[in-house]
């Protein structure tokens, strides 16, 4: 076989340039390098494509890869890292890995600083012995249109966040925390404060650039190619590698007021953030079961957030009007616009300070029937401990389940759904034996969440998933993800970490 030896700027070595990898050696499973005496004559060698970024299979290189943000699933290191330079890149390494049965899944690189990893929390990024993308080879703003933005997948929030609050606009629907990639996030769906009023995020795309497991790239809307559209979206990387997405903008208010409401009960906590979602008199909407200030329980709390600019303050009466006497029980803050939206930054860095955010993170994220959300509220009362929670935060706040557009985000069959989102950071120290009770508990609350009839969002971690608890999530769902599996995947080359099919 006749092989090139790739230039320096498409592949590097595995001893930087002292080595060059020119090919995937099928017959011994491994990479081939350029000068390799351990090569038999009869091995067979398949050229790696001519690239316009960067193929990486130093593995000393790799440690950030070898797990996520969640730090529950290690040693889950790649053989070999794209950083893509054109979406041609990503065409022909799925291909190259279709045909030589390898895997491939792309890595948000989310974060902040030397912190970039996949914020998945149990491993759905990871591709042990294959190809793992960095999302940060695609991550630009391509153009602004009068109320679009068009984006590719590597990019932040955080940086579409600043581009068009330089511009008077907004993503009417943001996560709160906006150093994620938007491709990873449309990929399970997107949720925040702003689902009380705009669904998931992944209801607010105009279109998307999708490269399929075959290594077709492919323009995707509602209207165009709508299967592939609604199983890549919410779908968990299955269907193809998203590349490019097109997003709604909004008019940006200039000021945030946000209300803080107690509660010492759920009931009285959930009518009146029922009250609120009903008019939509709130532009976000959260919620949070919290300890007490004398830690002698748990209490909740509203997050009411209306925006606005100058001129035009919130009548704090008319938007509290109908619900209980809160007395001494709630209070409001004024923000910035773009304070309020990055109001994360600072929890961030107060759990970098702390040690919290290097800490394995069982997270469990749930979205619950509003007929079972008391109930399932309560049972989190009775079992979560401050030391369950370290330094985290248990959300819970209501949506309609109608706004839930993107098919394969399941939700409740209520018309009202409950957010459980459950974001623990242990104290650092907390023993391995502790974290693996909150991985086990994890599981304990999911299946009593799902016979009350609850719906996973795709994060978080719940052990020992199988095929057959998957197709109880997807519901009559799954038959038509399975089908777009098979049409736009049929190698099984995309994202095995999920583990929907096997």
């Amino acid at each position: 076989m006749n092989l090139h030896t790739p230039s320096r700027r498409t592949v590097l070595g595995a001893v930087g340039a002292t080595a060059t990898v020119v090919g995937w050696n099928v017959t011994a499973g491994s990479w081939a390098w350029a000068g390799d005496t351990a090569r038999r004559p009869g091995d067979r060698v398949v050229s790696v494509p001519e690239l316009d970024g960067t193929l990486t299979t130093d593995t000393s290189q790799f440690a950030s890869y070898a797990h996520d943000f969640g730090r529950l699933v290690t040693g889950t290191v790649p053989w070999a890292v794209l950083t893509p330079g054109s979406v041609q890149d990503i065409a022909k390494m799925i291909r190259y890995a279709r045909r030589n049965n390898l895997k491939l899944a792309v890595n948000g690189r989310s974060g902040t600083g030397g912190d970039l990893e996949s914020h998945s929390c149990y491993g759905q990024a990871a591709v042990p012995g294959g190809i793992s993308v960095s999302a940060r080879g695609m991550a630009r703003i391509l153009s602004t249109g009068a109320d679009t933005v068009t984006v590719e997948a590597g990019a932040t929030f955080a940086e579409i966040t600043d581009h068009l609050l330089s511009r008077g606009r907004t993503l009417p629907a943001l996560p709160d925390y906006l150093p994620l990639s938007v491709g990873g996030t449309l990929s399970v769906g997107g949720i925040g404060l702003t689902m009380g009023t705009q669904g998931l995020i992944a209801d607010t795309v105009k279109s998307l650039v999708v490269v399929t497991g075959t290594g077709e790239v492919v323009t995707t809307s509602p209207t165009r190619r709508p299967e592939l559209f609604r199983t890549a979206l919410a779908g968990g990387g299955q269907v193809g590698v998203i590349v490019q997405v097109t997003l709604r903008t909004a008019p940006a208010a200039e000021r945030a007021a946000v209300f803080n409401l107690f509660y010492d009960d759920v009931a009285s906590f959930m009518r009146d953030s029922e009250v609120l979602l009903a008019d939509h008199r709130f532009q976000m909407q959260g919620g949070e079961m919290a300890r007490r200030p004398d830690d002698s329980g748990w209490r909740y709390k509203i997050e009411a957030v209306a925006t606005y600019s100058r001129g035009r303050t919130p009548d704090r009466a008319r938007l509290l009007r109908g619900l209980r006497d809160l007395r001494d029980e709630a209070y409001v803050e004024d923000y910035a616009l773009r304070d309020y939206l990055f109001r994360l930054d600072a929890f961030e860095a107060f759990l970098k300070e702390g040690g919290h955010w290097e800490q394995p993170k069982p997270w469990l994220s749930l979205f619950l029937p509003r007929s079972a959300a008391a109930k399932f509220l309560r049972l989190a009362e009775g079992v979560l401990t401050p030391d369950d929670m370290g330094a985290g935060l248990l959300l819970s706040y209501p949506y309609l389940t109608s706004n839930i557009g993107a098919p394969m985000a399941v939700q409740p069959r209520d018309r009202v759904g409950y957010l459980f989102d459950l974001l623990r950071f242990p104290h650092p120290g907390t023993p391995a034996a502790d974290i693996d009770r909150m991985v086990q508990q994890n599981r304990w609350l999911y299946d009593r969440a799902v016979a009350l009839g609850a719906k996973r969002y795709l994060v978080g971690a719940v052990p020992d998933l199988t095929p057959a608890d998957w197709r109880r999530h997807f519901g009559t769902s799954y038959k038509a993800l399975s089908e777009a599996k098979k049409r736009f995947d049929p190698g099984d080359v995309l994202t095995p970490g999920q583990g929907f099919f096997h």
